[in-house]
This record gives C-alpha cells, sequence and structure tokens, in this order.
C-alpha cells in the first residue's frame, strides 16, 4: 500500500481552507447524522461527519475529496472532540484521503485472489498510462492507490475507483472504463465480463446436483 502522509500544515492552506462550513445543504445533513445517536455518544457520528466533509471538499474542487487539516478541526469542533482524535481517524481509515486527490481515485486490490487473477498487470496498465502509487497525474484525472482487499473476490480482479466497483478486469477493460471517465461518461459499474451479470459462475449455474450419481470435479469449471 502507499504510504500515507497528511498534507503538511501551511499558511496556504489555512487561507483555503480556514474558513471551512457546511454547505446550507449538509448543514442539514450533519445534524440528521449527529441525531442518529443517542445523547452524549455524539462522537460515534465522527466517520460519516469526516465523509461529508470529504464529499464537500471534493465537490467544490471536482475531485474525489480529502481532508485538509482545518477541515479536520472543523469536524472535530462540531462534535466537540479533540482534533487529534478526530486525525487519528481520518489516517486510520484509507476511504479518507489525507491529502489532495484526482478526479478520480483509482484504488487497485493487490490481495491474493485479485493477485492471482491478474492484478499485478491492472497495476502495470494504470502504470502504462501514467500513473504511479499515491501520486496524481499531471492533468489531474487520476490517483492511484494499491489496497487490500475489498470484497470482491468472485469477481477478481477489481478496482474501486471513487464510488464503484470495476470487476472481472483485464488491462483492454480497464483502459476502456478510464477512457469513458476521462471522457466525461458513466461506463457501466461491475463485473466487465459480458457472460456475467453480476457474479454467477460463468456458462450454466451449478449446484451439486451432478454429485447425485457421480463425483463430479469442478474444479476445471472456477
Amino acid at each position: 500500500m502507499a504510504n500515507r502522509h497528511p498534507e503538511p500544515d501551511s499558511p496556504e492552506l489555512r487561507a483555503r481552507w480556514g474558513q471551512f462550513a457546511w454547505t446550507q445543504g449538509n448543514a442539514t445533513l450533519a445534524q440528521d447524522i449527529i441525531a442518529r445517536y443517542p445523547a452524549g455518544r455524539q462522537r460515534s457520528a465522527v466517520m460519516p461527519l469526516l465523509d461529508l466533509a470529504q464529499r464537500q471538499v471534493g465537490a467544490e474542487e471536482n475531485t474525489q475529496g480529502w481532508l485538509p487539516l482545518p477541515v479536520i478541526e472543523f469536524v472535530a469542533k462540531e462534535l466537540a472532540m479533540p482534533v487529534m482524535r478526530v486525525l487519528e481517524v481520518a489516517t486510520f481509515y484509507t476511504m479518507y484521503n489525507i491529502a489532495p486527490i484526482g478526479r478520480f481515485h483509482v484504488q487497485v486490490c493487490g490481495t491474493t485472489p485479485c493477485m492471482l487473477r491478474g492484478s499485478d498487470d491492472i497495476m502495470a496498465a494504470c502504470k502504462a498510462r501514467g500513473m504511479s502509487k499515491g501520486h496524481t497525474t499531471p492533468d489531474g484525472l487520476f490517483s492511484l492507490t494499491e489496497v487490500e482487499c475489498m470484497g470482491n473476490c468472485a469477481s477478481a480482479p477489481m478496482v474501486q475507483i471513487n464510488d464503484d466497483n470495476y470487476e472481472d478486469l483485464t488491462p483492454d477493460r480497464l483502459d476502456f472504463v478510464l477512457n469513458e471517465l476521462a471522457a466525461g461518461r458513466q461506463p457501466k459499474t461491475g463485473t466487465q465480463d459480458p457472460a456475467r451479470h453480476t457474479v454467477e459462475p460463468v456458462g450454466a449455474p451449478t449446484n451439486l446436483a451432478a454429485m447425485v450419481t457421480e463425483n463430479h470435479d469442478y474444479r476445471g469449471e472456477w
């Protein structure tokens, strides 16, 4: 996985984000989120509020969004929490971006099932387009991160791009997805295998019926 370091505090960072406040719509949403938790437990809202703040920053920058230190301080103030406690959450969970990010955050799963099914080729395809782990392309479009398992082992290899998963990838299929995103279009999410609808077996559905009369070996169908 790429190293994660918060964007250093600076006068420029303060000038840009020091007056951060919720938009009118997000202010209402933030209060609704906090109200989900019982009295005295409002700090439990720290994760959804960080996500909301990240999305607001992303909307302002036309990126996937990230959490500048003044924004983290704002969330801490909203919940009457020490800033360090909120920073601990933001730096622990990789769903939060703690440094500037591109418009599309390409997160490539490199865990064993994806690796066995070609994640190295997917990473190579990303690098062939000028991406490198932990960095954003010069045009500001793509940021690349290698991540641990995201739970799509049955349709590996896969990447998550912003909020969407793209599965059953090959380098060509990934190139198509990235080209569509770069052109401002939304490619089909989920499996990219035309023989699949979701993650059902490729071909006819299988079950144990074939085992009734013989010891059927399914390994060749995996």
